[in-house]
């Protein structure tokens, strides 16, 4: 009865953000998406190493190890729950995207997002807000998008935070 309460809350929380996008290119939100793909960390990771002598190789190292970490584990939670994403589930809803893979919990965009916000925050803590700032607009992304439900999103940042934070006791 709770866990129907709970998957109940999560799809009109889910409805009532995706609407917000109604009728709406969303070129603004789909870029914010898009900042979450992937390439961005890899370019600020090399940009550290290179040129940031204090923390740059080590936040390279220990972001390299987190993603290397993070990434199986989303792949075994992905399968292994293998939730439907909201638009290949609901109806009324407003999709902006065509999403990777079909199953939708956790967010992987969003895992990755907090697992860098995390790293920056550790070695960078002038850019802290900044970072979490980010990573929250990336996962809220996903749910105006339509291919998230905020649980999915909550789901990522657990994982990023968590294999974050793992990854720097290992090696900060």
């Amino acid at each position: 009865m709770r866990l129907k309460s709970l998957g109940k809350y999560d799809t009109e929380l889910f409805y009532r953000l995706n609407r917000l996008t109604a009728e709406r290119q969303c070129r603004h939100v789909l870029w914010m998406s898009r900042t979450g793909d992937g390439y961005l960390y890899l370019i600020i990771g090399i940009l550290l190493w290179a040129f940031e002598r204090e923390h740059g190789e080590l936040f390279l190292y220990t972001a390299l190890m987190a993603y290397a970490l993070e990434l199986p584990v989303y792949l075994v939670l992905k399968n292994m729950v293998k939730r439907p994403r909201p638009c290949d589930l609901l109806s009324n809803m407003f999709v902006h995207i065509t999403p990777s893979d079909k199953f939708s919990l956790p967010s992987g965009h969003t895992a990755a997002a907090w697992l860098m916000a995390c790293i920056v925050g550790y070695f960078y803590p002038d850019f802290a807000v900044l970072a979490y700032s980010w990573a929250l607009l990336i996962g809220m992304s996903r749910i105006l998008l339509g291919v998230h439900y905020p649980s999915d999103v909550l789901a990522g940042m657990a994982l990023g935070l968590t294999i974050a934070s793992l990854s720097i006791w290992l090696l900060g």
